[in-house]
């Protein structure tokens, strides 16, 4: 499952993406990002969407811990789970920035990244703010804005490195708009593979 990405996406770029983008990320850098960090994400602030930090990982089910810390749940495959249902509104929809991504084989990592690299990559994101939990046993209990994103079964270029699972990732334009605002119903038809072409191993 997809643990490691990269965004290399201006924040200027961004904001030329989405009118009315309140930018409160601070400055942004290309980086690489694994669980539990701190990572972009572009979410609803009530007159619009802004650009902010969060952290990756959101809350596991209660089923799930065996003990108080919560290490946070980084890729959201059943939708149908009352776990997840509360965040599937698009209140708590978000999109994560993306240029390219790794899935874990024998040895290190494949990686994968838009054909066209001038086509910008979001991986369709769930998000929740102000989350108490222990996620780390020496830091203590902590208050976080969380994310993850939705992960569907694997297309032609992903599945001999990952038979089960890849992200799920919007390229379009009204695709970020469905995935933002539609309906539920409607939105959930979003999670499927990435057309084969619009996808390359490197």
């Amino acid at each position: 499952m997809c643990n490691l990405y990269t965004s290399t996406t201006a924040q200027i770029a961004m904001r030329q993406l989405f009118t009315g983008l309140s930018d409160r990320a601070g400055n942004l850098g290309p980086d690489t990002f694994y669980p539990d960090q701190i990572a972009p994400i572009i979410r609803h602030d009530g007159a619009g969407l802004e650009l902010v930090k969060a952290r990756w990982g959101m809350p596991s089910p209660a089923f799930a811990l065996k003990t108080q810390r919560d290490p946070g749940v980084t890729n959201v495959r059943n939708l149908s789970s009352p776990h997840w249902r509360r965040w599937l509104v698009p209140a708590h929809r978000c999109l994560v920035p993306v240029t390219a991504f790794a899935e874990p084989i024998k040895g290190g990592n494949k990686w994968f990244q838009a054909a066209d690299p001038d086509r910008p990559m979001f991986f369709a994101g769930i998000e929740t703010r102000g989350w108490r939990s222990l996620r780390k046993v020496k830091d203590g209990e902590t208050e976080d804005d969380l994310f993850a994103f939705l992960t569907c079964p694997p297309n032609s270029v992903v599945e001999p490195f990952h038979p089960k699972a890849m992200p799920v990732i919007l390229t379009e334009p009204d695709e970020w708009q469905t995935w933002l605002h539609a309906p539920f119903e409607e939105a959930r038809a979003l999670q499927r593979p990435l057309e084969d072409a619009k996808l390359i191993g490197i």
